[in-house]
């Protein structure tokens, strides 16, 4: 089974409850899965096998959650060991605003500059079209399993 850790950013608490469904699917097929709301930057940690799940919403023009900013500094100030780490994008948004999951795009870019590897596309939910986020998200995380 799988090591995991989902890094969430979230303002109204909508991708917290999108990451604690994702958590509760995996851990229902066995894997170990680490919820992390509050990034630190020690909380990588030295398992290069990890599946890290990066599960944030937008705010703002596309800015990134204040929880989640202190992640995105760490890959892009300190550059951590990161070559080859699989991850997977959960980006919730609202295709109303002109940056529609940008913060999300962001937090891509910043793994993929530093070597980790993408393993599936990004799960977008945008709000205009998705009521359930949580149903959205269980049957991704289904899939998901899947490949981990």
């Amino acid at each position: 089974m799988a090591n995991v850790q989902i890094i969430v950013g979230s303002v109204m608490g909508t991708a917290l409850e999108v990451a604690r469904t994702i958590e509760a699917v995996l851990e229902g097929y066995g894997h170990h899965v680490a919820l992390n709301p509050a990034f630190q930057a020690g909380d990588l940690g030295d398992d290069p096998d990890q599946l890290l799940i990066i599960c944030t919403s937008n705010t703002g023009m596309g800015d990134l959650p204040e929880n989640i900013q202190p992640f995105h500094q760490h890959l892009v100030n300190d550059i951590p060991q990161v070559v080859d780490r699989r991850y997977v994008i959960v980006n919730l948004g609202d295709s109303s605003y002109p940056q529609f999951a940008q913060a999300g795009q962001t937090i891509d870019e910043a793994l993929a500059d530093i070597g980790a590897k993408r393993i599936s596309t990004p799960l977008v939910i945008d709000a205009m079209e998705v009521d359930d986020h949580e149903d959205v998200a269980a049957s991704w995380a289904t899939e998901l399993n899947e490949i981990i």
